[in-house]
């Protein structure tokens, strides 16, 4: 009887993190990181092509968004997308494409990157063994279903690949700078 309150406690342990949820949605201000100052906006059709890392070391660590980053769940972090926003993530190399939550600020390496995918996001895109991959990052709003999902821990809906031809008028889109 007296483990029950232990346990309770224990629970609460290495908490105050914020509960995920999809509101209130945070733009927040401009800052500046290494140098390099950023200005997240509202950004309703983001659609950009660059470069996808990933991380997934800072397990249990605080999420920009407040939230406890869990490596094997489908986030991302962002310079300037609101916190939480829904993208999909599309492969260059293979045409995969995923729906991921934004959640945390970054990519700050620069090279290019675009966004830092967590670990379950890279490898169900399947580049964690590449450790990077050129991919278009297009902001969307996924069914309230896929969004529960990824609010829990579990991928989104699969979606198909992109077609052939669409592919190959993105990677036209990468060799020309992203535009």
């Amino acid at each position: 009887m007296a483990l029950a309150p232990a346990l309770l406690l224990s629970a609460c342990a290495g908490g105050n993190f914020r509960p995920v949820s999809d509101v209130p949605v945070r733009i927040g201000p401009a800052y500046t990181v290494r140098g390099a100052t950023y200005v997240p906006a509202a950004a309703p059709g983001y659609d950009a092509i660059g470069t996808a890392s990933w991380y997934g070391n800072e397990s249990g660590n605080r999420t920009a968004n407040g939230e406890q980053f869990r490596p094997g769940w489908i986030t991302a972090a962002h310079t300037t997308l609101p916190l939480p926003t829904y993208v999909e993530v599309t492969a260059l190399d293979t045409g995969r494409r995923i729906i991921v939550r934004v959640n945390d600020r970054g990519p700050f390496a620069g090279g290019g990157r675009i966004i830092d995918l967590s670990r379950g996001a890279a490898e169900q895109l399947g580049i964690r063994a590449q450790g990077h991959a050129p991919v278009r990052v297009r902001r969307v709003e996924p069914a309230e279903k896929d969004r529960k999902r990824l609010r829990e821990g579990k991928p989104a809906a699969a979606l198909p690949p992109v077609p052939p031809q669409e592919l190959k008028r993105l990677r036209m889109r990468l060799s020309a700078g992203g535009r």
